[in-house]
């Protein structure tokens, strides 16, 4: 409510702020805390500080108030957001050839109207660090702290806490709902199909569902509300098809980095290049740091890419930083069934004028605009298209002729309009697209392999005692285990998201797919010390005590299960091995994990350890050179 459209002479635009105050940290809660890419947007082309002739192109720009790191990691994300890679060099490392690569920064020079500026020239910068500093016209501000600053204007003062307390996460500005998405064979679950203007609906992006295995195409903002509606927990995601690096389709990553494994991520190398340059700057990280958190997965432009039988078409689209779209296909009972999804596609007109104007001496070839038509028409069974207009979206209109099975359309914060809606339709949050029938229960093969996981030294026969067990949905904010009760049944997430709270030790915590709950109290007939809570629909094998009970007996694995959950319940204790991490991933970590306790007045040197110490009981007093720093308990 406070960006309100208005008119000023015959112009329309928008109000908003004209400054951003930064976090002091790059991620809070698992979530990036300075995404300024939008907001300055907003301000350089809908309030029009940017445009030329309009009323509000006063020579101010944007102002970034902040420290000094922040400030410089701000700086260079807005600059690979706005231009991606940024020289012919820089995309020839890809393994683009030198035509193509000369070609592709032609059209990024178009898009830019002539020029790449860094973003200092667009830009205003106000480093608060140790002192006060004045932001214009007698306005102050302050730094009393990490994350807290404080804004004075003569005898007024605001202070502003940006720090994010436990357990809080930056809420999502639109309800979605709860669905209980079937894994399928093959299918299309739309999860998003406004633009990154929309408050009212997620971004453009979608869902895969291939023989039971989950697969994001891009990963918007709010990405963990997304799944929670969709009832998929972030533990269950296979891998990311990437599009591109503007906001809109990339601020989720970190919620992906929360997996309990590495996510593969599948895109061009192109692509991938420009998203790392990005990614890395926001986070301030080496680009060789990317693959830590992701397994890459390279796809070849133009040829069917073979993702164990999901295939996959990626295609060069024309646009401000390096984007594909993709098809996908999938082989069924009467041939192949396909799935294209173009986002941030260029309209015709406007690669039409891209065509004729030879600005700078900088031309895109008759074949390019011939090829890239072709391609965005080629048709498919289902197809969900950017229709967002202007300079660097799709049109619904270009797509009037288009011989598609089904046409989406998508990447607008508004209405259809009548010639939109004869040409294709919408799809709300959680609707699904079936591609091939499925006749599996993927769901049961999951609960297969986390009982193996958890039970490694159990024979298969016994195992199956425990899998042939119901499968209990539960639905979302109901209760599957009360602090206080014994529990009459043991149970495993397959999936969802289960929340705990643990009152005793002050904690609470997610759990996703692959978690086991209530198998302490269980196996020991005493109170839970924690209540579950569903956050989505959850799916899980429910085991009755005594039956769980009988089978750790007959294998003499108590003694060895309840250490090995002991250490469980502390990891789960830790926000670094608590938060998303599933049971077998846990017991991992558990294996490996060994206990030494140190007298008080001990003395413990860093040099030469190369393990993560984690503090159990007790405190620890960090010093340097001499000079105590801290306590960590």
């Amino acid at each position: 409510g406070l960006i309100v459209e208005i008119e000023i002479g015959n112009t329309k635009c928008e109000t908003g702020p004209n400054c951003i105050l930064l976090s002091d940290i790059s991620i809070q809660s698992g979530h990036f805390s300075n995404l300024t890419e939008f907001p300055i947007l907003q301000m350089l082309y809908r309030q029009g500080m940017i445009l030329p002739g309009h009323p509000n192109n006063t020579g101010q720009k944007p102002l970034l108030i902040g420290i000094r790191d922040q400030l410089g990691s701000q700086l260079e994300y807005i600059h690979r957001g706005n231009y991606g890679l940024i020289s012919e060099h820089e995309i020839m490392e890809t393994g683009i050839g030198r035509d193509m690569a000369r070609e592709m920064m032609a059209l990024k020079t178009k898009f830019s109207f002539g020029q790449i500026m860094r973003p200092e020239e667009l830009i205003d910068t106000c480093v608060v660090e140790d002192k006060r500093v004045e932001v214009k016209n007698g306005v102050f501000v302050e730094r009393l702290g990490l994350n807290r600053y404080e804004f004075i204007y003569q005898d007024e003062r605001v202070t502003i806490d940006l720090n994010l307390r436990s357990s809080q996460v930056y809420e999502s500005p639109y309800p979605l709902g709860f669905h209980n998405i079937k894994r399928s064979y093959f299918s299309i679950i739309h999860s998003g199909d406004g633009d990154g203007w929309d408050t009212n609906r997620p971004c453009m992006s979608s869902a895969i569902s291939f023989q039971g295995k989950i697969y994001l195409i891009d990963a918007g903002p709010n990405l963990s509300s997304i799944l929670n509606g969709l009832g998929v927990g972030v533990n269950e995601i296979e891998g990311i098809f990437h599009t591109h690096g503007h906001d809109d389709h990339f601020a989720g990553l970190t919620t992906l980095m929360r997996a309990d494994h590495r996510i593969k991520y599948f895109s061009t190398p192109l692509v991938r290049a420009s998203v790392t340059k990005k990614f890395c700057a926001l986070l301030d990280i080496d680009e060789e740091d990317f693959p830590t958190y992701f397994d890459i997965r390279d796809l070849a432009f133009d040829e069917w890419n073979d993702i164990d039988g999901l295939h996959v078409r990626p295609v060069f689209s024309p646009h401000p930083v390096e984007t594909s779209f993709f098809y996908f296909r999938a082989l069924g009972d009467d041939g192949y069934k396909s799935y294209a999804h173009l986002a941030d596609i260029a309209s015709f007109s406007v690669i039409n004028r891209m065509l004729n104007d030879d600005a700078n001496g900088k031309k895109i070839s008759k074949d390019l605009v011939q090829r890239t038509k072709r391609e965005y028409l080629a048709p498919a069974n289902v197809k969900k298209i950017d229709i967002g207009g202007g300079l660097i979206h799709g049109e619904a209109l270009d797509f009037a002729e288009d011989e598609s099975g089904k046409l989406i359309l998508c990447h607008i914060a508004r209405e259809f309009t009548q010639d939109e809606k004869n040409i294709g339709e919408g799809a709300p949050f959680g609707t699904v697209d079936q591609l091939i029938p499925t006749f599996q229960d993927y769901v049961r093969r999951s609960a297969h392999e986390y009982v193996t996981a958890h039970f490694p030294n159990i024979p298969e026969f016994d195992l199956r005692v425990l899998l042939n067990r119901p499968v209990e949905t539960f639905n979302p904010e109901s209760i599957l285990l009360r602090a206080g009760e014994v529990p009459k049944n043991i149970y495993l997430i397959l999936t969802g998201n289960v929340e705990f709270v643990d009152r005793e030790h002050n904690l609470d915590g997610m759990l996703s797919a692959g978690s086991f709950l209530g198998e302490m109290p269980g196996l020991d007939m005493r109170d839970s010390m924690r209540t579950y809570r569903a956050v989505s629909f959850v799916n899980a094998l429910s085991f009755p005590r005594e039956l769980y009970a009988s089978l750790i007996a007959r294998h003499d694995i108590a003694e060895h299960l309840s250490q090995l959950i002991q250490k469980r319940y502390f990891l789960q204790r830790t926000r670094i091995f608590g938060d998303s991490i599933s049971s077998p991933v846990q017991e991992k970590i558990a294996n490996r994990m060994t206990e030494i306790s140190l007298k008080k007045g001990a003395v413990l040197t860093m040099d030469g350890i190369d393990n993560l110490l984690m503090i159990k009981s007790g405190s620890v007093l960090r010093m340097r050179n001499g000079e105590p720093i801290a306590a960590i308990e």
